[in-house]
């Protein structure tokens, strides 16, 4: 069931992230996808028990390049809540037409230690009403 995004963010490609083919550098669109789920992060206060997150896994799948000046809409979704990490799904649309889709997975850990630990029960809750 697609729910709607927990987020969304709106960019125009510019110039500086262009090859010379023409193409948004493959690169932008990773970056560009941890820019929307930091600001979907944004959306919630810190907690004192909110754990340190690492990046655990980032897959990027491409359907079709950006081009220079296109329009894009990037939504973020909760895709999955594991013990210990959490992962994200940004789409990039452009024109409604899906452009690229980036996983990231985020592993929980203790802020002094940077070991892996479980997710708090309120961080859990609050992901899984953004769960696609």
């Amino acid at each position: 069931m697609d729910r709607e995004p927990a987020d969304f963010m709106e960019f125009q490609v510019p110039f500086r992230d262009i090859d010379l083919h023409g193409e948004m550098f493959r690169s932008v669109y990773v970056a560009r996808a941890e820019e929307a789920l930091n600001a979907f992060w944004k959306r919630r206060p810190a907690m004192p028990d909110d754990p340190y997150f690492r990046v655990g896994k980032i897959v990027c799948v491409f359907h079709a390049a950006l081009r220079l000046h296109d329009h894009v809409r990037m939504d973020v979704h909760v895709s999955k809540i594991g013990g210990k990490s959490a992962g994200f799904l940004v789409r990039m649309m452009r024109d409604g037409e899906e452009v690229a889709e980036a996983e990231i997975v985020w592993t929980a850990c203790d802020m002094q230690s940077r070991e892996p630990v479980k997710l708090p029960e309120d961080l859990r809750d609050w992901f899984y009403q953004f769960l696609d």
